[in-house]
């Protein structure tokens, strides 16, 4: 059951969660725990699955187009440039198919970006002798770094909205808006923010987004979302499937081989994508976070992310940048002669963050407190 909230300030929510009392969860950058209602949509899911009789022509579509519609509300989109993928892979790859990279061009994106939105411009780059330029991670902020590197050759700037490693924010508003003064697309991996993070597909103006459902999304694993731009959405897809013709709807006559796609993104749906379990735990979470909305998520996410880089100051580790430190999570430095065994000690104390490249990235959400982040440097100071 979804709970409903006014626009007052947003409480911890940890009771909505399945998480048990002694588990300090900083970790939803690496996969949220779920609500108890999207679990109990997966399960009803599972249910209906067993019993194929009750599943109707409708089940197909209906829940598809659910989903679609809730994520285009929480973006700021039409529903019709909404399409549902397996994986953020999947909705780059799609970028890849569609946009023109031609020899001699540059692909932009930044050092320590997570894998599934580097091989596939690497390996476009390689067919079509274009060249990966990597904005190396800087001293002060990110968004003046990459916005030096898009230049006159520049078809493609692919980047994430906040950094994997560090939760530096980039300011994808005035970078998107340097990609279109040479003619050149954002293509943007919003998974380590969306949900948590406001995102305006009008302000931005992104012509390919994509961000997977499990982590800051609080959804099911299996299942990301993509936008596309209405200048991409006659493109091709990566799969020529018979859910996205324009009479799969009526079961009697797909033999009746139809070439003409329904309208919008929805010729990127993937195969298969009418999965009565994730689509019934994707419309839950989605409901739930267009209940709390996006705006209220950030305002208490932002406080507790302050709270670690201030303990972090305390004791005199790294972090990004205050002004560009992102309400979604943070990566810290760990003290030195810091152990490599230290996340499987920090989680037999209960306590769960991510460790990458030699920081700790510790990623907040609704269901953290402050007593959590205190418990973490506690416990971190004992151990180091």
């Amino acid at each position: 059951m979804t709970m409903e909230i006014t626009d007052t300030k947003l409480e911890c929510q940890r009771g909505l969660f399945n998480l048990p009392d002694d588990i300090c969860w900083l970790n939803s950058a690496y996969m949220s725990p779920l609500l108890h209602s999207v679990r109990e949509a997966g399960l009803e899911g599972v249910e209906l699955r067993g019993r194929p009789w009750n599943i109707s022509a409708d089940d197909f579509f209906e829940p598809a187009e659910q989903v679609r519609s809730l994520v285009a509300g929480l973006i700021y989109a039409d529903a019709d440039g909404v399409a549902l993928v397996p994986s953020v892979s999947y909705g780059i790859g799609i970028a890849t198919a569609n946009l023109p990279v031609t020899a001699g061009q540059n692909i932009v994106v930044v050092e320590e970006q997570f894998p599934s939105n580097i091989y596939p411009w690497r390996e476009l780059a390689n067919e079509r002798n274009a060249i990966v330029r990597t904005v190396s991670i800087p001293e002060g902020g990110w968004t003046e770094s990459i916005i030096n590197h898009i230049d006159k050759d520049t078809s493609v700037v692919s980047i994430p909205h906040v950094h994997w490693t560090t939760g530096a924010e980039f300011d994808l508003v005035r970078i998107g808006a340097q990609a279109r003064s040479v003619g050149a697309a954002l293509v943007v991996d919003a998974t380590q923010s969306l949900g948590i993070l406001t995102f305006d597909v009008e302000k931005i103006q992104p012509d390919f987004l994509v961000a997977a459902a499990y982590k800051c999304m609080l959804g099911p694993y299996g299942l990301s979302y993509l936008y596309v731009a209405p200048r991409w959405r006659k493109g091709k897809p990566l799969e020529e499937g018979w859910l996205n013709r324009t009479n799969a709807a009526d079961f009697s006559q797909l033999t009746e081989y139809c070439d003409d796609y329904l309208p919008g993104a929805r010729r990127y749906d993937f195969g298969e994508r009418s999965n009565t379990i994730l689509l019934a735990m994707a419309i839950a979470s989605l409901e739930q976070i267009t209940a709390w909305k996006t705006e209220r998520i950030e305002q208490y996410t932002r406080p507790l992310v302050q709270r670690i880089v201030a303990k972090a100051d305390e004791m005199e580790l790294w972090h990004p940048p205050v002004e560009s430190c992102s309400p979604c999570m943070v990566g810290i430095s760990l003290p030195g002669g810091s152990p490599n065994t230290l996340g499987k000690q920090l989680a037999a104390n209960g306590i769960y963050v991510s460790v990458r490249k030699g920081n700790a990235r510790i990623a907040t959400h609704v269901y953290n407190t402050e007593d959590e982040i205190d418990r973490f440097f506690d416990v971190l100071r004992d151990l180091t």
